[in-house]
């Protein structure tokens, strides 16, 4: 088959869940011999690969706003043209669109008899959820059973919903038991996430423990979009502010995709301290699969994700009892060792193979 997934803010290592999981996704669907395109927006970096499309007609700000998708596509006859051309001339069988707005949902410029399929990332009940739902996509994808039970509880029909776990496109081998050992007494704990005021980042800095006896590196990455703007610019001031006055604490710049698991894997534990709901949990996935336990907030699908392997607490006791619970999981060695054994377990069935087969049952009731 030709498959076409379509999301306009993609760009190779862009720090964001959605890239990240639409790139394993295509390179899963490669991988059992299809053929996979992702067409987003110029302008075009050094690094797209010929399986990157980009559009002549739109080119995004960086970062871009929503807003600046919405003055952009005012008329979006030459955007739709454009898609419905590259889809014919390249026989695409079907098309993703991987977002209601930044994928297009919303417009669904599919050449007639070109079968679609619409993703739902993120919790929305917008007008522009509804009207990518009014074209009738062939199948609504999401990625947890949690947006599954969240959208129906806002009142959106999801009972013909199906649920495709992000999969996890790099994959490193974990450190030993003697390693793992050694990182649980004097380790790092190593945080990724975007600068985003949501991460919770700066709360977690406030919350920092005086005696806490090991370094914390956090990568805090900006991404190609933003919700307003100097968004994610004041929030790497503020934690570069407060992690300057914290003995040990560093930030640290964004890493190139690949990169993130062995970082990872180098840490004694690592925190999500996102103050809403991870509708997946791309990092906490990459903790597990190099057996780093993961200590967070139990909203949304990360309880779920992590199960043994990780360490919830109530967003409403606040950061400092995640720091208590990071603290006393790395003074239980047996505890300890219990989540870490448990970590690649919880994340086994997330290859990207896997999830492409999963991606192709949904939509075409195939297996591969």
């Amino acid at each position: 088959m030709n498959i076409a997934l379509v999301l306009l803010t993609h760009n190779p290592d862009e720090p964001a869940g959605i890239e990240r999981s639409i790139a394993a996704l295509a390179a899963g669907l490669r991988e059992l011999g299809h053929r996979s395109l992702i067409i987003a927006a110029g302008p075009a970096a050094a690094d797209d690969g010929e399986d990157l499309l980009r559009l002549r007609s739109l080119t995004l700000p960086r970062p871009a706003l929503e807003d600046d998708l919405t003055r952009l596509l005012a008329d979006p006859a030459p955007v739709q043209n454009e898609i419905r051309r590259l889809l014919g001339r390249r026989e695409v069988d079907l098309v993703c669109w991987v977002d209601a707005v930044w994928g297009l949902g919303y417009l669904s410029p599919a050449p007639a008899g070109t079968a679609t399929a619409l993703m739902v990332h993120v919790p929305r009940t917008d007008a522009a959820l509804y009207r990518s739902l009014d074209h009738q996509p062939g199948r609504v994808l999401t990625v947890s059973a949690f947006m599954i039970e969240e959208l129906a509880r806002e009142g959106v029909d999801t009972s013909t919903w199906a649920v495709v776990p992000n999969a996890l496109m790099h994959v490193v081998a974990p450190p030993s038991p003697s390693a793992r050992e050694a990182l649980r007494v004097r380790g790092p704990v190593r945080i990724v996430a975007r600068a985003e005021p949501h991460k919770g980042i700066a709360e977690l800095l406030r919350a920092h423990p005086a005696g806490l006896g090991r370094p914390v590196q956090i990568v805090l990455a900006e991404a190609g979009f933003e919700y307003w703007p100097g968004m994610q610019n004041d929030v790497v001031t503020e934690c570069r502010e407060l992690a300057a006055g914290l003995p040990g604490v560093e930030i640290l710049p964004a890493l190139p995709w690949q990169e993130v698991p062995g970082f990872l894997a180098e840490a004694a534990a690592t925190i999500v301290s996102s103050t809403s709901p991870e509708t997946f949990g791309n990092v906490a996935a990459e903790a597990l699969s190099v057996s780093t336990p993961v200590v967070g907030y139990g909203l949304g699908h990360l309880p779920a994700l992590t199960g043994p392997a990780g360490r919830m607490t109530a967003l409403e006791d606040g950061p400092g009892v995640l720091w208590q619970g990071l603290t006393d999981l790395l003074c239980n060695q047996a505890a300890y060792h219990a989540a870490s054994q448990h970590g690649p377990h919880q994340v086994a069935d997330h290859a990207p193979a896997a999830v492409a087969k999963a991606f192709l049952a949904a939509t075409t009731g195939a297996s591969q």
